[in-house]
């Protein structure tokens, strides 16, 4: 293991003030275990980016295995990890919460190394189509397979929301794989076939037979209960029931103010930090917490008349 040397990273610096403003204690365990270990393995590779890369050459002719391990939790520089972690830090508190931990590293670890897998699958494919050897010399990193895997679970558990991609308001149902073009095209050293490979494992577990088979070799942690989906539908401003079609929906960014998703999961983080007792508080002049307030009960005239005669019995 080698100390990766240079100036103090900017990106790093950057990253590790954004967890702090979170709060460690508001990350999961999980999460956390997650972000530590790539920001650590960032400042002290296990080995230089060549000999942890992922390829078809590497991994399926010269069977260097271990490398579906190594190649996710390594960054090129520290930009590459910075938006990778932001990412990993918002998806991870939404569905680690509802996955519970033990199931939710279960996920990390299978579609660590069964993205790397695909992504050889989808090299060697380009190969034999386009007969271009150069394919095979592909090496990726980093772990944004395992993000945009981790997106489509995020949208199938949390439907009828709608993104923000390049100005652009599209269904979280596509925004996936408009996010996947968007970036091949702002950005076309990035692998194409990596980030594809990470929606089709995430697609393998919300619609194929990955997650019977997870839970079939989960032996212990096979107890682990599939939360509720939520209906796929649009909030307005009228209220009535799931299934009323609304005349009005609102669009996301009104929902959002026009925040990113890492602005809202910081400002939610605030908001409850700061409302975290508001059962034992009073609210004469400040902002009423969200959801059902109801005002102090008044009391009836037969129980004020009750205790004006209690009064004057004493």
């Amino acid at each position: 293991m080698q100390r990766r040397q240079g100036r103090i990273s900017a990106g790093l610096l950057l990253l590790l003030y954004q967890i702090s403003q979170v709060g460690l204690q508001n990350i999961p365990s999980v999460t956390l275990g997650v972000l530590a270990l790539n920001i650590f393995l960032f400042l002290n590779p296990v080995r230089p980016l060549s000999e942890v890369c992922i390829s078809v050459k590497e991994g399926f002719y010269r069977k260097n295995w271990q490398r579906l391990l190594l190649s996710p939790v390594h960054h090129a520089d520290d930009w590459h990890l910075y938006y990778n972690m932001i990412s990993m830090l918002w998806k991870g508190m939404m569905l680690e919460k509802k996955l519970k931990s033990i199931w939710f590293a279960y996920i990390i670890v299978v579609f660590s190394v069964l993205i790397g897998v695909v992504y050889m699958v989808l090299e060697f494919m380009l190969v034999k189509i386009l007969d271009d050897s150069s394919y095979e010399m592909n090496c990726a990193v980093g772990f944004s397979g395992v993000l945009f895997a981790l997106k489509v679970l995020n949208n199938h558990y949390n439907p009828g929301r709608v993104s923000n991609v390049l100005g652009l308001q599209i269904s979280s149902k596509y925004a996936c794989w408009v996010e996947l073009v968007a970036i091949h095209l702002i950005s076309p050293g990035t692998s194409f076939a990596g980030h594809l490979a990470g929606i089709l494992v995430g697609l393998m577990y919300t619609m194929g037979p990955l997650k019977k088979i997870m839970k079939a070799c989960a032996g212990g942690i096979s107890s682990f209960t599939d939360p509720a989906r939520p209906r796929d539908y649009y909030y307005s401003e009228y209220y009535g029931y799931p299934d009323y079609r609304y005349r009005t929906p609102r669009s996301y960014y009104d929902y959002t103010g026009g925040l990113t998703e890492e602005e809202q999961l910081e400002r939610a983080v605030l908001n409850s930090l700061n409302e975290r007792d508001f059962g034992g508080a009073t609210y004469n002049n400040e902002r009423r917490p969200y959801g059902f307030w109801f005002p102090p009960e008044q009391p009836s005239e037969e129980e004020i008349r009750r205790q004006r005669l209690r009064r004057f019995e004493r």
